[in-house]
């Protein structure tokens, strides 16, 4: 194997629209251009992990097989998010003639990182040069995108995967990889995951590098606490017990090494479990909010926890 081959994102990565999961209405539009031969823009919008870039190579493997590499261009536009990109490297793949098919296809992953100056040079490209390639956008906010950019293009909209795909996904990855893995752990790693499957396969192969994959190991490689303690420490502030819910608290922080940042986001996601009324749960949501903005801008995670 490859050190490419190793990774099993990559190694287990669809090469037809088929195998796509998750996505059939997005799925069955594309499946009906491929068998037309035809292409229009596309703006693919959804959340991190679960299709946009797969789609996209299963539809330039299956137009152009064992030439795609030669008819496919795939920039990232957080990392090129000038006029320069357009202007030079699009442009010069654009402009030259396919090879074995009928256009080419430029793909932009988080094309909504693009400046809007970037993006006003884009559509006059995807205009000049529609006769010989076709461009397929993927970002995560389709609001980011111009209006110009978003009607000329066919807008296919990725929802985050449920647990069953993702967990069924993951099930196919152990058993092809002979893994040992204890009851109920798939379905910890697709909390974890958020439904981004990308980041669930990664929590799987890190996890395998322990032999047998149980629960303390996923809390161990993602770094997440077991739910109680939060719980724990909530139900002590609750009840007006400051000094042992600082205790638990720092405890978290020091002895454990948790982040504050997912502090504060496993203390949201346990508001709504508490036995409290509506009132009370919408002033603490309010709370979190706050010191959950105060931390993204840098602030010193204890002072603001406690």
């Amino acid at each position: 194997m490859t050190g490419l081959e190793n990774i099993w994102t990559e190694k287990y990565r669809p090469k037809k629209l088929e195998d796509v999961i998750g996505q059939n209405h997005v799925v069955s539009s594309l499946r009906s251009f491929v068998s037309t031969r035809s292409l229009p823009h596309c703006l693919f919008t959804g959340p991190a992990g679960c299709g946009k870039t797969t789609t996209a190579l299963c539809i330039a493997n299956e137009f152009f097989h064992d030439q795609w590499k030669s008819n496919f261009l795939e920039l990232n536009a957080s990392d090129e998010r000038g006029i320069e990109t357009v202007r030079v490297k699009v442009k010069d793949f654009a402009r030259t003639m396919p090879i074995g098919g009928l256009f080419k296809i430029v793909y932009l992953d988080e094309a909504d990182a693009l400046t809007k100056d970037a993006q006003h040079a884009l559509r006059r490209t995807m205009e000049l040069y529609s006769n010989t390639c076709r461009f397929i956008l993927a970002c995560n906010y389709s609001g980011k995108i111009i209006p110009p950019i978003q009607s000329r293009t066919a807008i296919f909209r990725f929802s985050s995967l449920k647990e069953e795909d993702i967990v069924n996904y993951l099930e196919y990855i152990a058993k092809a990889e002979k893994l040992n893995i204890e009851k109920g752990v798939l379905q910890l790693i697709f909390k974890f995951s958020n439904g981004d499957l990308r980041k669930a396969i990664n929590i799987l192969q890190t996890a395998s590098t322990s032999g047998r994959i149980t629960s303390d190991v996923i809390l161990s490689v993602t770094s997440k606490m077991e739910p109680v303690l939060v719980q724990k420490m909530l139900s002590s502030s609750l009840s007006g017990n400051f000094s042992e819910a600082r205790k638990q608290l720092l405890s978290l922080l020091y002895e454990k090494g948790i982040a504050g940042e997912d502090i504060i986001r496993d203390i949201h996601s346990q508001i709504f479990s508490l036995d409290l009324k509506d009132s009370q749960r919408l002033s603490i949501i309010e709370k979190t909010g706050e010191c959950e903005f105060r931390l993204t801008e840098g602030s010193n995670p204890q002072i603001q926890l406690e």
